[in-house]
């Protein structure tokens, strides 16, 4: 068996994330709903091949999550609005937004406007501010970019995870949308119910409390984890628990 791929609970309250795990070129959803137990252990990690809808074309080179070839590079993702439209997607109408990680980190993002509660749950944002609608792509990355230069327009995942058990600080949220007029503004909930900073680990042990974005927090033996679910894309799995040495929380004093 092989992780594959994972899914974020993108849809909302009644969506549940899920691990992708191939095993004879044939792919599984792994459910991880609160109250999952997972037991499995990480084995060796390499290129995690592709998924053509449930079928599973594996790869042995060593580079992971994905090798050269197997490696897809998206054509937006350093766009700034000097394009020619490259992608059908790209005549779309989008959305310009603001997204907030608590406890005050933010940033500017854009997205096809249709998706854009889905894309704001994908990135795991507290809150989140409609700034425009406007009609395609290129425009959409302009504004972007003039943003970005004072917001910023990328939060790495350690800065996420570091901010689980936090509340957004009001008074710095605020101050940032004094600066715009927003159509429309969100506020997401994950039901992880942290009280203290989960340890930062690569495993697939343990009950799952829940996912915020592509975070997946995990209890196990007394102590809470928070695992990237692309740290885990490309690792053969065994099933049992993990007899890995963890860093225990301080809750596992208490």
């Amino acid at each position: 068996m092989q992780i594959v791929g994972y899914e974020t609970a993108a849809g909302g309250a009644e969506d549940h994330a899920a691990l992708l795990v191939a095993c004879d070129g044939a792919v599984r959803s792994e459910s991880l709903a609160p109250g999952t137990a997972l037991s499995y252990t990480l084995g060796e990690r390499h290129c995690a091949g592709t998924v053509d809808e449930s079928v599973h074309s594996p790869c042995a080179r060593e580079k992971a999550p994905y090798c050269d070839q197997h490696t897809s590079r998206w054509a937006c993702a350093r766009c700034t609005g000097d394009c020619d439209l490259p992608l059908p997607s790209c005549t779309d109408e989008h959305a310009v937004y603001l997204a907030a990680f608590a406890p005050a980190t933010f940033k500017v993002g854009v997205t096809r406007s249709w998706r854009l509660e889905t894309r704001l749950r994908e990135q795991g944002a507290d809150r989140a501010a409609h700034l425009r609608t406007v009609g395609d792509g290129r425009i959409a990355r302009q504004i972007e970019a003039d943003i970005a230069v004072d917001v910023g327009d990328r939060v790495r995942v350690p800065t996420k995870q570091n901010g689980l058990h936090r509340t957004v600080d009001e008074n710095a949220w605020q101050d940032l949308l004094t600066d715009f007029d927003p159509l429309a503004t969100y506020s997401f909930e994950y039901g992880l119910d942290l009280t203290e900073r989960p340890v930062a680990e690569t495993l697939a042990t343990g009950t799952v409390r829940g996912t915020q974005g592509r975070v997946l927090v995990l209890d196990t033996n007394g102590s809470t984890y928070a695992v990237d679910m692309r740290d885990l894309v490309g690792y053969d799995l065994e099933t049992g628990e993990t007899d890995r040495q963890l860093q225990s929380s301080l809750g596992a004093f208490q």
